[in-house]
């Protein structure tokens, strides 16, 4: 028998998308959210096409542009110094279908919380989970001592995760030597519909248009020694922002000196994890696999991972859904978050002959053959979890 009720932990992007595509198939779905209701948080997300696939199939991507949502034309690499272009990677090659989009975080959070309701998922604010059980039934335990119990239970809490750790014998996250700002700004400088990541020594701003064009979303990420918590909704002084990137010259400074408020969050390294299961407790997203920010791919996946833990839920037996979900799942998350770390050192280059040659070598492709960079991205950005079954 397929799996008839579930309880998932957290409404966050993953949360919310498992609850969803549970719903959607006929299961009962209770949604278990710790704060007493869900606020404006975070800043911009990249909706790449593998996680627009996703939306597409749960017949979401048309609250997106009503979201005013920003179509994406291209990434574009640029100098520190003044700003000059690098190298552009055309999002608009063969993506017709499935384009990129630059959405704010609570916009997404708000389409797929409306999907969860309409697709009559209980969901339940104020209700702290402290205890996960793996059982026949799987069973938890809320802060005020009440228990619960479902066939499957999916902790999408992030990375944080309690079940996580009850699963697998992690250590701390390891600190990558990196932290990162995040803020928000009027889109006061004409930034078009392109993703800039602005490279410099040791440094990069990433930026791109949010809600129509109306702000612009900035992260932007330094090698330190100086260990930094890992959370981003840590408040900073602008002013730290700002004389770590003096150095940056063109529109990059100008957005720099736009920033009123910002916050800090230390990047750390953490595995993916080696358990994401056991009778009857799965864990999803952040959870299962935390990745840097160095790829744009942490939604994406998560909306991935929602996708196919409910395609087997709806199929299988708990006991054969689970170990299904994962082995599909592992390697495809595990290159996603190698791909993601590594990025940071491209972006990080020293002035200096391998800087100049790696520049001149992206000036050179994007160029004289514009369609190799984006295909040499087509293992991520074309890969489709919902594909089966629109066949």
């Amino acid at each position: 028998m397929s799996i008839s009720n579930a309880i998932v932990i957290g409404a966050g992007i993953g949360g919310l998308a498992a609850a969803a595509a549970l719903s959607r198939r006929g299961i009962a779905v209770t949604l278990l959210e710790k704060t007493a209701k869900i606020t404006e948080v975070g800043a911009g997300l990249q909706i790449s096409p593998n996680g627009l696939a996703v939306l597409q199939a749960l017949g979401l991507e048309a609250k997106l542009t009503e979201r005013a949502a920003v179509r994406g034309q291209a990434v574009v690499l640029l100098d520190y110094k003044a700003g000059h272009q690098v190298a552009r990677i055309d999002l608009l090659r063969g993506a017709a279908d499935r384009p990129y989009y630059f959405v704010h975080r609570a916009d997404l959070i708000d389409i797929l919380y409306d999907a969860a309701r309409r697709g009559n998922v209980s969901i339940e604010f104020g209700a702290e989970v402290v205890e996960v059980s793996p059982g026949s039934p799987a069973q938890l335990r809320l802060a005020d001592g009440s228990l619960r119990r479902a066939e499957l239970i999916v902790d999408a809490s992030g990375l944080h995760s309690k079940t996580r750790s009850l699963l697998n014998c992690d250590s701390v996250g390891q600190f990558s030597g990196q932290v990162a700002w995040r803020a928000v700004i009027a889109n006061d400088v004409g930034h078009p519909q392109e993703a800039h990541v602005t490279m410099g020594p040791g440094r990069h701003l990433v930026s791109y248009p949010l809600r129509g064009g109306r702000l612009i979303n900035l992260v932007a990420v330094e090698e330190r020694v100086a260990w930094a918590p890992e959370g981003w909704s840590i408040a900073d002084d602008p002013a730290n922002l700002r004389e770590a990137f003096s150095s940056f010259g063109g529109q990059a400074s100008d957005m720099i000196s736009a920033v009123e408020r910002c916050t800090l969050w230390g990047l750390h390294l953490h595995p993916v994890a080696d358990v994401w299961h056991k009778n009857g407790v799965a864990l999803l997203g952040d959870a299962a696999h935390p990745t840097l920010p160095f790829l744009a791919q942490g939604a994406n996946l998560a909306l991935e991972d929602a996708w196919v833990l409910a395609k087997f839920a709806a199929r299988l037996p708990v006991d054969q859904a689970l170990p299904k979900y994962q082995s599909t799942r592992h390697a495809r998350v595990t290159r996603v978050i190698k791909t993601a770390a590594g990025n940071a050192k491209r972006y990080h280059l020293s002035p200096g002959f391998t800087r100049s040659a790696a520049h001149l070598g992206l000036r050179i492709a994007s160029t004289v053959v514009p369609g190799t960079m984006i295909s040499a991205f087509n293992w991520l950005y074309l890969h489709d979890v919902t594909a089966a079954e629109k066949a």
